[in-house]
């Protein structure tokens, strides 16, 4: 579900070229949400983008202070190169779980859906064909609702879906945009 398989590591070479990079994007050593989108080159993108971009800032920011420092964001990037899929399954149960009730309901998959399809145009399933196709799979008491572990259990049981919310949620392309530098306002950074 990230840029590379989980058997890849963050070397200490690796650790310093981030640690480096992100300070020299951000001296303060705090990204806010909006130098996020800056650094992502993701400032002119539509309300459903926003709010998936909005969300993974959320997700990421553990503090919950409204800026990633460097501990969280290498805890990011850990987490899409070498995270373990149960983990990176918990975490994306953390993003779909909009308003946070340990429960994911199916009008919040419907616009995290939406809002992933803004940003990446993946167009194979309408929103609402793929919640119908999680639910169907993994709802198992038939609730209208997923636990964490009807979420973690049911992907992880069903290599289809497993496949599709791969596909989908990917954030390598996110962690390609860093590696390259496609940042246009390094300076908003240093606010």
């Amino acid at each position: 579900m990230g840029a590379c398989e989980s058997g890849q590591e963050i070397n200490i070479n690796d650790a310093h070229n981030w640690y480096n990079k992100f300070m020299k994007d951000c001296p303060s050593g705090q990204l806010s949400l909006y130098e996020c989108k800056s650094f992502l080159s993701l400032h002119d993108i539509n309300q459903e983008a926003e709010y998936y971009v909005d969300q993974v800032f959320n997700a990421f920011d553990l503090n919950k202070d409204g800026f990633i420092d460097f501990l969280e964001f290498i805890a990011a990037i850990n987490l899409i190169i070498r995270g373990k899929i149960n983990q990176k399954l918990k975490w994306y149960f953390k993003l779909y779980d909009a308003d946070g009730n340990g429960s994911i309901e199916k009008r919040e998959l419907v616009k995290i859906f939406k809002a992933v399809q803004a940003i990446t145009g993946y167009q194979e399933t309408t929103p609402e064909e793929f919640t119908e196709i999680v639910f169907k799979k993994i709802d198992i008491n038939h609730d209208g609702e997923l636990s964490l572990e009807e979420f973690v259990n049911g992907v992880e049981s069903d290599e289809e879906l497993f496949r599709m919310i791969s596909k989908i949620f990917d954030l390598s392309n996110v962690l390609r945009i860093i590696q390259s530098g496609r940042k246009k306002a390094s300076e908003s950074c240093e606010s």
